[in-house]
């Protein structure tokens, strides 16, 4: 009803005479649309609360499976691969992502990452290389910096700390 009232006021002042005030007018509701529409856009996150848990579920078991898939692993997961198994857009699955958890897409997809390649790094004998080739990567010395970026230790001394 909103949305059709100020469609029906832009309506009504482009019909009317244009004088020096019009283009302000006409502004003035288009701003006003543009507020309402951003309004519903925003409320719906909290309306679907329930939904939503849904989509970050469905998003973590997709996670995982690309994760543990060793065949299927040629590159990381993008944000637009995400999005597309969800039927979502991008957009909307950072939006959601930063009202649930407070990351957006690519800060999930690397707390994803990184708590498998804990746990590959506490349970086999891979060297980092083999595992950064296993999670996606082209390049070891990127997982090496991403999780020492994440961890704080790098990927041999978050081993060595758990023998």
């Amino acid at each position: 009803m909103i949305i059709s009232a100020i469609g029906k006021s832009i309506d009504d002042e482009l019909e009317t005479a244009i004088d020096d005030i019009s283009q302000d007018v006409l502004i003035s509701q288009i701003e006003l649309l543009l507020n309402y529409s951003q309004r519903f856009y925003k409320r719906q996150f909290m309306m679907r609360k329930p939904l939503n848990n849904v989509l970050l579920k469905t998003l973590d078991r997709i996670l995982d499976q690309y994760f543990n898939d060793k065949t299927a692993l040629k590159c990381l997961p993008t944000v637009q691969y995400l999005a597309g198994e969800l039927n979502i857009s991008p957009k909307y699955l950072g939006d959601m992502l930063r009202i649930l958890t407070g990351h957006n897409t690519q800060q999930h997809i690397h707390i994803k990452l990184i708590e498998k390649a804990k746990e590959i790094l506490t349970i086999s004998n891979l060297t980092v290389g083999e595992i950064a080739f296993q999670l996606g990567f082209e390049h070891p010395q990127s997982f090496n910096k991403l999780f020492k970026s994440k961890t704080e230790l790098s990927p041999l001394e978050f081993r060595a700390s758990f023998n």
